[in-house]
């Protein structure tokens, strides 16, 4: 293979696990295979690996449960969050606002709330879905596109429309690079964010629908919770278990 040909096909070989890129890659050295043989043979692998991921529960939650109504609300609380800042700050009122009558103090609330959803939901696809990340990106996007052209189009910038994007991918990064934290942490995580959601609520500054925005904090609890009693158990001795 010439060089070129050998990095579009290692290039293709980053959508498989990193054990299984570096056998196919090697078994495609050995066997000496033309360039577009050996593109065609990883992508088709790359097929049939997604394919059998859609097999599992996982991608269908991370894509359609989680991935599809949040980025929806995220898009919202992001434009009520700029909204806020804008009436706050440059004192400039914006037609779509709806959030009218909160101070520095619930505004610091929200974006708290807003980093923290990102990154719990971030989270939580990559840990469901690594295989199949992409499609949930893909309709992350799809819905992110939708929500700036149809809901709020010309009322505020794309840009105060994507404030979650970073929290987001470095959640979403983290998921899908050691898809577990410690229970100390996910527990003070959904008691922080659940505590700071009721203190919002009492004031009349959230949107009922943005409850659905702690279930995937709480999933994250009950995931640690399982994966730490599960390392325990298997730990633990037979003659400690008999004890």
């Amino acid at each position: 293979m010439s060089s070129a040909s050998w990095s579009l096909v290692e290039f293709a070989s980053q959508l498989l696990a990193r054990d299984e890129r570096e056998a196919v890659l090697g078994d495609l050295a050995e066997v000496g295979e033309s360039a577009w043989q050996g593109l065609l043979g990883v992508l088709g692998l790359v097929v049939r690996r997604q394919v059998l991921g859609w097999r599992s529960w996982r991608p269908w939650l991370a894509g359609f449960v989680v991935a599809m109504p949040s980025s929806y609300l995220l898009v919202a609380i992001s434009g009520s969050v700029s909204a806020t800042f804008q009436r706050l700050v440059l004192h400039k009122t914006v037609p779509w606002a709806p959030t009218g009558h909160e101070g520095f103090l619930l505004l610091l609330c929200h974006v708290f709330l807003l980093i923290a959803w990102s990154w719990t939901v971030g989270f939580v696809i990559g840990s469901l879905s690594r295989g199949t990340v992409w499609i949930s990106i893909a309709i992350c996007t799809g819905m992110i596109s939708y929500c700036a052209h149809h809901l709020v189009a010309g009322v505020l910038s794309k840009v105060f429309l994507t404030l979650f994007f970073v929290p987001a991918i470095w959640g979403l990064w983290q998921g899908v690079r050691i898809s577990k934290i410690t229970l100390r942490a996910a527990v003070s995580l959904g008691m922080t964010i659940t505590g700071v959601m009721i203190a919002a609520w009492s004031s009349a500054a959230l949107w009922a629908p943005n409850w659905f925005l702690v279930l995937p904090v709480w999933y994250l609890v009950a995931m640690t919770w399982r994966q730490t009693a599960g390392n325990s158990a298997a730990s633990c001795s037979p003659t400690q278990r008999e004890i």
